[in-house]
């Protein structure tokens, strides 16, 4: 069984409704579409996100990110976020303050945490941090100092761990809330 030919489609010497001028056609004398504007304004609830994806190293200063995915790695000497999540296998070196942070990876230096540090079985932290509220799972490692960050003086209550990691088969969640 064979097709029927295409019929070629009728054109019309016509400007689109919408369409101010013959310019703003293509050379096939289609529309062209829009040009997006070069700064969409945020939505409701979305959030400034960089990305480092896996294979992908970054170096430097970190501004202006709300939220931070680290799949790859990161040697950063400053980094200013709301929010931070470090992949498994994703690799972060450097000083680091947030609200929020969720390690599945490794951190190594100085992290400080104003909120929530939640360090998932496959998570490690070397070096120093300070936290608010402090959840490990089990088989995350802490390695160096930590200090959790009292919620009415700002103080902080240091405990130091060489390497605190949980081996047992099942599932647990140690919590710390400062208080």
């Amino acid at each position: 069984m064979s097709r029927p030919p295409l019929q070629p489609t009728p054109t019309s010497s016509t400007v689109p409704q919408g369409i101010s001028s013959p310019s703003a056609l293509s050379p096939g004398g289609m529309p062209r579409a829009p040009l997006a504007p070069a700064r969409m304004p945020t939505q409701l609830g979305e959030r400034r996100t960089l990305v480092v994806g896996r294979g992908i190293s970054v170096q430097g200063t970190i501004t202006d990110a709300e939220r931070l995915v680290v799949e790859g790695t990161v040697e950063a000497s400053s980094l200013n976020a709301a929010e931070l999540q470090i992949a498994q296998g994703g690799v972060l070196k450097g000083q680091v303050e947030v609200e929020d942070a969720e390690i599945s990876g490794m951190m190594d230096g100085i992290l400080t945490v104003k909120g929530s540090l939640v360090l998932r079985g496959s998570g490690q932290v070397i070096g120093e941090a300070r936290c608010r509220r402090l959840q490990v799972e089990d088989g995350g490692q802490l390695s160096g100092k930590i200090s959790m960050i009292s919620e009415a003086s700002g103080s902080s209550s240091t405990s130091s761990s060489s390497s605190s990691s949980s081996s047992s088969s099942s599932p647990q969640m140690v919590e710390h809330d400062a208080a």
